[in-house]
């Protein structure tokens, strides 16, 4: 009954800063991020919209599948995601109703692509437009997917990698900050950040078999920094800091183990946590650690490239050996100085999340909005 009342009380605060004039959306931000989310699909038709700025009431009307299709480079590749899609439904959906979400799904993905010439599909982007078709309708969905696809996900629409790995970059430092020892064992490991490329592009819908799950985070993402899923990344991998540290510590081994996602994952815990951790190490201070970790690994790769052409000592490969013992050499002073050995979870002070995300909630929106990775930064000046 306790819990009851609470809902209640929130879905009445969540009409009340809908019906404000102007509508809330700090507020909004907030019921977003706190306990529960948003709580109904019927809540997030109307909330989603005011986190993403989406005007609902002038929707562009929905152009006719046929001649979207025709003459689409990405249409046989989104047929083959979609079909595949079939355990992104709910369990006993009829399969003729399945099928025409299915068909409504490739006709948001290729109108968006198609209004948006300079953003790029990719696998994995599917399983995003998914969840907002299931719980909003199409034509909405098209609005806030197109939204989002400009804004939030837009690193993973370039036509290379490049900047989703830049994002990636982030996983290692926020774990370093928390614990070491679990940043260093996987380091030892060399098991890379790959393991989590799918939780990152598809918001996680792809690896949690639970709906609500996946709206609940999806409540969390879109109140918050376009950063915010490589921190819950982060919370998961620390959250199963005793399962990796009992890994064998090899590549495989710990792949297989972070791969594997657990589905009874305490959400509410570690929403908390990671937003917790945004607070306390925003990206701009992990952001030289980030590029760190590319130039690092890029050098390291190309390194062992020129060894194997040549063995003669030339000029650039003596460069990049210097380049390698730099870095080492400011890595170790850097740990030195900065690293108590200790798990610094239990030094945070645990804010409790709506503390924490009721005075940070302005400040993610507006650092949000100038996010880019594009930026170029220099290591060595």
């Amino acid at each position: 009954a306790d819990f009851d009342s609470k809902k209640k009380r929130k879905v009445a605060e969540i009409y009340q800063a809908l019906n404000s004039d102007p509508i809330d959306v700090a507020a909004l931000r907030r019921m977003a991020i706190s306990e529960g989310g948003l709580l109904t699909d019927e809540i997030r038709c109307k909330v989603w919209p005011k986190l993403l700025s989406v005007n609902t009431d002038d929707l562009p009307p929905l152009p006719a599948g046929k001649e979207l299709r025709e003459d689409n480079k990405d249409y046989q590749q989104v047929l083959l995601d979609v079909r595949r899609s079939l355990r992104r439904f709910p369990p006993g959906m009829p399969d003729d109703q399945r099928e025409g979400l299915q068909e409504e799904l490739i006709d948001i993905i290729l109108h968006v692509l198609k209004r948006n010439p300079q953003l790029h599909y990719y696998q994995g982007y599917h399983d995003i437009v998914v969840t907002f078709l299931l719980v909003v309708g199409d034509r909405l969905a098209t609005a806030l997917v197109e939204k989002l696809s400009t804004h939030h996900l837009r690193d993973f629409m370039d036509p290379t990698m490049d900047n989703t790995k830049h994002i990636l970059n982030y996983l290692m430092p926020i774990i370093d900050q928390v614990n070491p020892e679990v940043h260093d064992f996987m380091q030892s490991a060399e098991v890379g950040t790959i393991f989590a490329l799918s939780w990152l592009i598809t918001w996680f819908g792809h690896v949690l078999s639970d709906f609500r799950h996946v709206v609940r985070l999806y409540d969390f993402f879109l109140a918050c920094h376009p950063l915010m899923p490589i921190y819950f990344a982060a919370v998961i991998v620390l959250y199963r800091e005793q399962e990796v540290l009992d890994c064998e510590c090899d590549m495989a081994s710990v792949h297989h183990l972070l791969s594997q996602i657990p589905q009874d994952l305490p959400y509410e815990t570690l929403i908390s946590r990671a937003g917790d951790l945004f607070v306390q190490f925003p990206p701009s201070e992990l952001a030289r650690e980030a590029a760190q970790q590319q130039a690092e690994r890029t050098a390291a790769s190309t390194f062992k490239d020129f060894e194997l052409v040549s063995v003669q000592q030339r000029p650039d490969t003596v460069l990049r050996q210097r380049f390698r013992e730099r870095l080492r050499g400011e890595e170790r002073t850097k740990s030195i100085l900065t690293k108590p050995r200790t798990n610094r979870f239990v030094k945070l002070a645990v804010m409790g999340l709506t503390v924490a995300l009721g005075a940070a909630a302005l400040a993610v929106v507006k650092s949000a909005l100038e996010w880019a990775p594009k930026f170029e930064l220099q290591i060595f000046p």
